[in-house]
This record gives C-alpha cells, sequence and structure tokens, in this order.
C-alpha cells in the first residue's frame, strides 16, 4: 500500500498524510501504538502497571479484544503487520518476567525460558482465538487463560 493509496482511502490529500507521518510505517507503528494502548487501557483502567491483571481485568481484556475482533484479527492476519504481534509479545514477556514466580513448581526452571514459552502460549491462544472468529465466548477464554496462569504461577497464588 502507497502513501496516496492510504491518503485516498481516508479522502484527504497526501501532504496530510506526511503533516502527520513520517511515512507509511509511522502510520502503521502509531496505529500500532494506538491498539495497544487501548487495549492496556481496557486491561489497566487504572493506569497502574505495577499490580498483575485481576482475573476481572483478564476478563474485561478478553472482551474488549471480542468486541473489536475486526481490527485485532486485521492487525494479527495481514502479513504486512507482524510488528502488532511482536510488540504485543513484548509487553507480555515484560509483564510476565516482572510478575512469575520462580518458587515450588517453576523452580527448576530457566525464568527466561519459562517466560517466553509462557508469553508465546497465551498470545498465541489469543491469536488463535481471535483469528478464528472467536469460536468461544469471552467468558470461556479468560477462565481458560486465568486456570492456565494460575497453574504456572503466572498469577498471584491465594493463600491458604
Amino acid at each position: 500500500m502507497t502513501i496516496n493509496e492510504i491518503a485516498d482511502r481516508a479522502n484527504v490529500n497526501r501532504g496530510t498524510v506526511y503533516l502527520h507521518y513520517e511515512d507509511k510505517f509511522d502510520l502503521l507503528d502509531q496505529c500500532i501504538e494506538t491498539h495497544m494502548a487501548q487495549l492496556f487501557e481496557s486491561c489497566l483502567p487504572s493506569g497502574d502497571t505495577s499490580h498483575f491483571p485481576s482475573k476481572a481485568s483478564l476478563l474485561r481484556t478478553v472482551e474488549y479484544l471480542e468486541q473489536h475482533a475486526f481490527s485485532y484479527t486485521t492487525l494479527l492476519t495481514n502479513k504486512g503487520v507482524p510488528a502488532f504481534r511482536k510488540h504485543l509479545l513484548a509487553v507480555l514477556r515484560q509483564g510476565l518476567s516482572e510478575q512469575i514466580e520462580m518458587s515450588d513448581i517453576n523452580r527448576n526452571m530457566n525464568k527466561e525460558i519459562l517466560v517466553q514459552y509462557l508469553a508465546s502460549a497465551a498470545v498465541g491462544v489469543l491469536e488463535w482465538w481471535i483469528t478464528r472468529s472467536i469460536p468461544y465466548p469471552a467468558k470461556d477464554m479468560a477462565e481458560q487463560l486465568w486456570a492456565l496462569m494460575e497453574r504456572n504461577q503466572m498469577v498471584p497464588q491465594p493463600s491458604d
């Protein structure tokens, strides 16, 4: 896609596009940043990124993905947009690295490998769910993902 095609679809002059973006890659990067910000705002509405999301915030996030499935399907399936998946994976890896407990079942694991595995699995499951036209309700997906995260000590464990 060219800047001319983008301008035509947006019904604006080519120069107007260049007033806001350096090139089509800058436009793509800013679109990805906007979608990521909206996704995280849905997940962490208080803006507090220091605490791991709750089960309720995971449900809100999955519901948000469900409501905006068209946009996220486009971002995940378009061959020209691997940057979105890469960015999502990087953010999830960072969050997991900060949250994962390296005790009990995870104590004999290499944390870097564990974080990469779990982040890839979570992004893969969400990508599969979105690109398969949401075959299960958001509530079911959130329940399943939370159970998997609990099993792998990715979320705070309930006290005995």
